[in-house]
């Protein structure tokens, strides 16, 4: 089936569009990228969007308005792709997440968790003709889980292999890591394997962004390649600092965005650089050992053991100051781009929607109990006919 897989993450730098090619039966599928863009918000949804990511208050009007118009958006996305519609069979639409809340013991009674992403899948479905899945996260919330991450089964399915370990991580806004023990992908009469591991990491780019925005007055939005983190000194004592955070110390299943790594986290952080006496520089390049240190200190608190091989993915794969430091924390594992196994590092998270979407019309659950902590398999995604 020929799909477009939509995204927008925790950066919020854009909307990820890739049209892919699916096939095969069950888990045992193989995903081919067509052709992937990515689509720019408008400075005005852009800012709208952090702006309610930090909290700021909106009415229910102005609610309806931005997910009408994050809904255009993603409709103008798919239009950038300057494929003929009538070709496509279906489009998986994940939308942009406003807010999630992960689940929580209260009281001594579980509170369920709660997540909102914006982009109608109704209305993209109807502008597109095509039938459209949307809203992936909630069924898994409503069993107990925490709706994220939901692409390690898919990296289970794309990555695999069958004589080594490995672990995926994809840094985007948010960090997430996916372990894959051993297992023979090929093979379509077996299930997948027990022993695949995922959950949140922490911040990946969001805290960077931030402070590229901030200390460059708006005229940068991250720091490419690394440029300005290289040319200043990590604060391993800040680091070390903010490592006693409780999110890092406990356990997975786990989520988190930036509801808790967001703007008011990093303006703290900026504070208590000044106050170390850091450079500008200095502070972008202890925000990115930040982000290799709480990967660090996440596989070696929760993983079985270290893997031999490390592929990532996301905007964080382009950032080489970051890709060095992780190399230089995990010494004894081979860090690269998923490129290097074939998965595209920019549009991995669409193309892994654009699977959720196949699996979705054919019935087959997409989320991983092991990973979420859901009560049980189900499918994952709302279904709209045009």
């Amino acid at each position: 089936m020929k799909i477009i897989g939509l995204i927008s993450g925790t950066s919020v730098d854009g909307i990820d569009a890739a049209l892919t090619e699916v096939s095969g039966e069950g888990y045992a599928v193989e995903a081919k990228l067509i052709k992937g863009i990515t689509y720019p918000y408008s400075d005005e949804v852009r800012s709208q969007i952090l702006a309610l990511c930090a909290d700021q208050p909106i009415t229910l009007a102005a609610l309806a308005d931005l997910d009408d118009a994050i809904a255009q958006h993603f409709i103008q996305a798919i239009q950038s792709l300057n494929t003929d519609l009538s070709t496509v069979d279906l489009i998986g639409s994940h939308g942009q997440t406003l807010h999630h809340r992960p689940p929580a013991v209260r009281n001594g009674n579980k509170r369920l968790g709660h997540t909102l992403q914006l982009g109608r899948g109704d209305l993209i479905a109807q502008a597109t003709r095509c039938t459209t899945i949307s809203n992936f996260r909630v069924a898994d919330i409503a069993l107990g889980g925490e709706g994220a991450p939901l692409v390690p089964i898919i990296d289970a399915c794309l990555l695999s292999q069958p004589d080594r370990d490995l672990a995926v991580q994809n840094v985007g806004g948010i960090g997430n890591v996916t372990y894959l023990p051993p297992w023979d992908r090929s093979d379509p009469a077996q299930s997948l394997p027990e022993g695949i591991k995922g959950w949140d990491t922490g911040p990946g780019n969001a805290l960077i962004d931030w402070a590229v925005a901030t200390l460059s007055n708006g005229q940068k939005t991250y720091d490419k390649n690394g440029e300005w983190a290289v040319a200043g000194t990590a604060s391993q004592a800040l680091i070390d600092r903010w490592l006693e955070h409780p999110f890092f110390l406990s356990p997975p299943p786990k989520s988190t965005g930036r509801e808790l790594f967001g703007a008011a986290y990093a303006q703290q952080h900026w504070q208590e650089a000044k106050q170390a006496g850091l450079t500008e520089a200095d502070f972008i390049a202890t925000l990115t050992d930040f982000t290799a240190a709480t990967i660090e200190l996440s596989y070696r608190k929760f993983l079985p053991k270290i893997p031999t091989e490390i592929l990532i993915g996301g905007g964080g794969s382009r950032n080489s100051y970051l890709m060095g430091r992780l190399q230089q924390r995990l010494p004894n594992a081979t860090v690269s781009s998923t490129e290097a196994r074939g998965l595209d590092a920019d549009y991995k998270e669409a193309i892994a929607f654009a699977i959720l979407a196949y699996w979705r019309i054919h019935n087959i659950p997409g989320n991983l109990p092991s990973v979420t902590g859901a009560a049980r398999p189900c499918l994952l995604g709302e279904l709209w006919q045009p």
